[in-house]
């Protein structure tokens, strides 16, 4: 990474910087990275440690579909594919495209391997809703996903990552080991996958996507990927912090920009108009985390202009 020697040449405030800098190492934040036109602006803390990254796997995962985009056929459906679960898929279950899968809108609402006590206790009744038609965040989506992935492909999550998007863009930490599936038989044939990643590598998926998928004249992902993945496909309206929209396992905020985002404050967000990445990592190895809203208002702090008056 290139980085800046006066902070100011990119039009940050130095002394905005210190004050979230402050702000960060008083709520416990673990890592933090900021990186304005491809260089570092501001590294704080462990940003070379390899983190959970919780739900930002999901993120990883659509990526891997802007790889490999000709070999899946997005209008596929669970039947075409023969996906099945330990409850059977009812004859309209069966009719849900992978495209739903990656928008959470299946319509399928069985029990899913690292499906936190909030999701399953929240969970829609079965044929509630035809598949398309209908918006939750759903564990079962994000992991079927993961299986036709790999069926698909042929290819093992972690290793296609390796090779096709952390190799090509020089992470630093990344290995194919920091991954693995999480197998919960009494819920589901299909697992999780979950990983570890650091913060300066995720800062790279960022700036990839901040670039059109772009990465030093190679073309990694598609634009055509990049902008439909990070569009809206589903207005929600879940706080200002997760914005207002989701897209193909991304949160999307509207105009501003998209973000990847994992339990306990592990958040990477990306601001193409700004040519602005902002990583932050919370210590969830060892209980402790970040709230969405000290996330957004260090996010402000961090943004705030040279020449702003400093809040």
């Amino acid at each position: 990474w290139m980085q800046y020697a006066d902070v100011s040449e990119a039009g940050f405030s130095p002394e905005a910087l210190d004050r979230a800098r402050r702000f960060f190492e008083n709520r416990d934040g673990a890592a933090f990275l900021a990186v304005s036109h491809g260089a570092v602006v501001a590294a704080w803390g462990d940003v070379d440690r390899r983190f959970p990254a919780h739900s930002m796997r999901k993120s990883v995962l659509s990526a891997l579909y802007g790889v490999f985009g000709d070999e899946i056929d997005l209008g596929l459906t669970l039947e075409q594919l023969g996906i099945d679960d330990l409850a059977p898929l009812t004859d309209q279950e069966k009719q849900a495209r992978v495209v739903d899968l990656l928008a959470s809108r299946s319509g399928v609402y069985h029990p899913a391997a690292a499906e936190p006590r909030e999701m399953s206790s929240s969970r829609p009744a079965r044929g509630s809703h035809p598949p398309g038609t209908h918006w939750w965040y759903n564990n079962w989506d994000f992991n079927v996903a993961g299986t036709i992935f790999r069926q698909r492909t042929g290819r093992d999550i972690f290793e296609a990552f390796a090779e096709r998007i952390a190799e090509p863009l020089g992470m630093q930490d990344y290995h194919p080991i920091d991954g693995w599936y999480d197998h919960e038989p009494g819920k589901s044939l299909h697992p999780a996958y979950s990983l570890r990643i650091s913060t300066r590598d995720l800062a790279r998926l960022g700036l990839l996507y901040a670039r059109g998928g772009t990465w030093q004249g190679t073309q990694v992902i598609s634009p055509s990927w990049i902008s439909d993945s990070t569009k809206a496909h589903s207005e929600i309206d879940l706080g200002e912090e997760y914005g207002t929209g989701y897209g193909f396992m991304w949160w999307v905020d509207g105009e501003r920009g998209f973000s990847a985002r994992g339990y306990g404050g592990h958040v990477l967000a990306v601001y193409p108009d700004r040519d602005l990445v902002l990583v932050v990592r919370a210590d969830t190895d060892h209980d402790q985390s970040l709230s969405n809203r000290a996330i957004d208002r260090l996010f402000e702090r961090v943004s705030q202009p040279a020449g702003a008056t400093v809040r």
